[in-house]
């Protein structure tokens, strides 16, 4: 016999909400013993039933060094969900709210993740995102949802925009050239909502 027959959810998921609405903390439940750990890193019906529906189109991994820097990024028109998860290391992870409409327009949180807890961030569409890496290296894992990657549509706002005034950890260490030319948000003109 063949097919689905059923689902069994059987991962536990912690669902925080932050400052900002419907960007939320997730917590996953994770089973220690002698040899290390395991947990499940998603499981699409958890996620659905949490509100967290995808489409999921693709995983994005990098790897930055210490104090390194990246972002602030975000796509439009074409926006991405961001699904963050650190599997080696520590960071600051950043969102900043770019919906013109939003009361919350340039305020921006930053949250630890890493990978002692396993938590993640979900930032959804109208935000972006940056992070500073607080361990030697750090891997992290984006689950991008709603678009693919999109170069024409990427853009950046400089990760030291005086006006959004993120305070970040440590003093930055490397910068791509392209986070380097990023814009003040006030200058940006395409911008969502």
């Amino acid at each position: 016999m063949g097919g689905i027959l059923g689902v069994s959810l059987t991962m536990e998921l912690v669902k925080i909400e932050t400052f900002f609405d419907n960007v939320y903390l997730l917590k996953p439940k994770v089973y220690k013993d002698n040899r290390g750990h395991f947990f499940e890193n998603f499981n699409k019906a958890v996620y659905h039933q949490i509100g967290l529906e995808g489409p999921w189109l693709q995983d994005n991994v990098s790897k930055t060094f210490l104090y390194g820097i990246r972002g602030l990024h975000f796509q439009y028109p074409k926006p991405q969900g961001k699904l963050v998860s650190v599997f080696y290391g520590r960071i600051f992870d950043v969102v900043v709210d770019i919906r013109r409409s939003s009361t919350t327009f340039g305020k921006w949180i930053g949250v630890e993740l890493d990978d002692k807890n396993f938590n993640q961030l979900w930032i959804p569409k109208g935000f972006a995102h940056g992070f500073q890496a607080l361990s030697k290296v750090a891997h992290v894992n984006y689950k991008c949802s709603d678009n693919y990657w999109s170069p024409k549509d990427e853009q950046t706002i400089i990760f030291n925009d005086n006006e959004i005034g993120i305070n970040w950890p440590k003093k930055p260490g490397s910068i791509s050239e392209k986070d380097m030319n990023g814009k003040p948000l006030k200058l940006l003109k395409n911008l969502p909502y």
